[in-house]
């Protein structure tokens, strides 16, 4: 029978479900009409909770020794598509709050900012729109705060960050990315002392990156890619002596590269292509140890590569394409045996592959195209046992291509559509051999160069496919990691 006064056994009915020993859950049977007052909003039209009378088995929920305790509905395996209900904010002793990966909608509710016990919220993954509520910064004992919606959707999170959001004081990892969210990050983010984790990647955000996150000592990871930030990158973040990946593609970034950057001892990532950066590669860069992606492209740097970067044992990932470099390849590249993706085109390098390329046992993808090489194609490339990509066009070699690289030349001209216009070693000319030793023979300048804007413009088109897949990659990468 309904009601919530305990009988002679010790225990209370409340709607159906028993509940033995009620003295030891003071606040069981108030949380439990929480929950159930908000099952309809947050299930949406589908009714998938299982909250019924065995309250052992409830979805996702955990009691604890004065009521729930946690609320963890994450990937529920109907998928919530109603919104958060702001009743959540009366389960007073709730550390725990995760409905991440669902399809929820709707605004967060400012009742949040009650949960003085809080310790995880993540609401990750889902469809909430409207503004952060400044009222969460209410929730002193916080150690991770999640909000960031779906990669490649339109909707997300709007207004700016509030700046209240640095006095969490206890906050270990943040994490508001793929949103809509405007205007600058706020430099009060520089008071987490306690923060590891910094993600506002895929935002709206713009102005300067603040110099007080040089401060956050705790910080290994900082990701505000994707968005529209300016200025100078702060010399200052290489007082964040425990970063492991620093991430700022895809801005709009300028001056040089700080040198201090290598100072960064425990480095894995670091991404700065997609900006306007000017100068030189800092030979300092050199000194990552244990640096294994190194994200350049798409700038305007100028200059050699330096020698320096010889010193990057554990390097997996080089990207240098499509900035104004200049001089040779070089061959220390050969010394890199743990490299796997090499991206060196749409640059001004010139003389000769090295040969020394071909020590590279793992690599699996490079991409010499649009720059002024010159020689012959070295037969030692044909060691590479797990190349799967190989782009040579749009130089100026001679010689013959290597039977074994043949299948690998002719899928990247079927890809660019420009012909790298070199016969097959050791091998009688096929007549489309001959017609393209005619056409260079007969010296056609305009040929040649509207050959060379196709292939950039091809180039460009699968760089930026490759751009897109490499970021997903590398996103799923670095959020294990993290």
């Amino acid at each position: 029978m309904p009601g919530n006064t305990p009988n002679r056994y010790n225990e209370i009915r409340f709607n159906g479900i028993i509940i033995l020993h009620p003295d030891r859950y003071l606040n069981l049977v108030s949380d439990l009409a929480t929950l159930l007052a908000a099952k309809p909003t947050l299930e949406g039209a589908k009714g998938s909770l299982n909250w019924s009378l065995d309250i052992s088995d409830w979805d996702g929920v955990t009691i604890g020794n004065d009521g729930v305790s946690e609320l963890s509905l994450q990937w529920h395996w109907a998928g919530l598509n109603g919104e958060i209900p702001p009743e959540l904010g009366n389960l007073a002793n709730l550390e725990k709050l995760n409905l991440s990966a669902n399809q929820l909608t709707g605004a967060i509710p400012p009742e949040l900012g009650n949960l003085a016990k809080l310790r995880e919220l993540n609401l990750d993954g889902n469809q909430l729109t409207g503004e952060i509520p400044a009222e969460l910064s209410k929730l002193a004992n916080l150690t991770h705060l999640s909000l960031s919606g779906k990669i490649f959707n339109d909707y997300g999170l709007t207004g700016e960050i509030p700046s209240e959001l640095g006095n969490l004081a206890k906050l270990e990892k943040l994490d508001l990315g793929c949103n809509s969210l405007t205007g600058g990050i706020p430099s009060e983010l520089g008071n987490l002392g306690q923060l590891e984790k910094l993600d506002i990647r895929r935002n709206r955000l713009t102005g300067a990156i603040p110099t007080e996150l040089g401060d956050l000592a705790n910080l290994k990871y900082l990701y505000l890619a994707a968005n529209s930030l300016t200025g100078v990158i702060p010399s200052g973040l290489s007082n964040l002596a425990k970063l492991k990946e620093l991430d700022l593609h895809n801005n709009q970034l300028s001056g040089a590269i700080p040198p201090e950057l290598g100072d960064l001892a425990n480095l894995w990532g670091l991404a700065l292509a997609a900006n306007s950066l000017t100068g030189a590669i800092p030979p300092e860069l050199g000194k990552l140890a244990n640096l294994g992606v190194l994200a350049l492209s798409e700038n305007q740097i100028t200059g050699a590569i330096p020698s320096e970067l010889g010193n990057l044992a554990h390097l997996e990932r080089l990207y240098l394409t499509g900035n104004q470099l200049t001089g040779a390849v070089p061959s220390w590249l050969g010394n890199l045996i743990n490299l796997e993706q090499l991206h060196l085109n749409e640059n001004q390098l010139t003389g000769a592959i090295p040969s020394e390329l071909g020590n590279l046992a793992y690599l699996w993808y490079l991409d010499l195209s649009a720059n002024r090489l010159t020689g012959e194609i070295p037969p030692e490339l044909s060691n590479l046992a797990d190349l799967f990509t190989l782009d040579i066009g749009g130089n100026q070699l001679t010689g013959c291509i290597p039977a074994s690289l043949r299948a690998l030349v002719d899928r990247s001209e079927r890809e660019t559509g420009i012909a790298v216009g070199l016969p097959l070693c050791d091998a009688a000319p096929t007549p489309r051999d001959l017609m393209i030793l005619r056409r260079r023979d007969a010296g056609a300048a305009s040929d040649r160069h509207a050959r060379a804007r196709a292939h950039k413009r091809a180039a460009r088109i699968r760089r930026n496919h490759l751009r897109r897949a490499d970021r997903r990659q590398q996103t799923r990468q670095w959020q294990v990691n993290a």
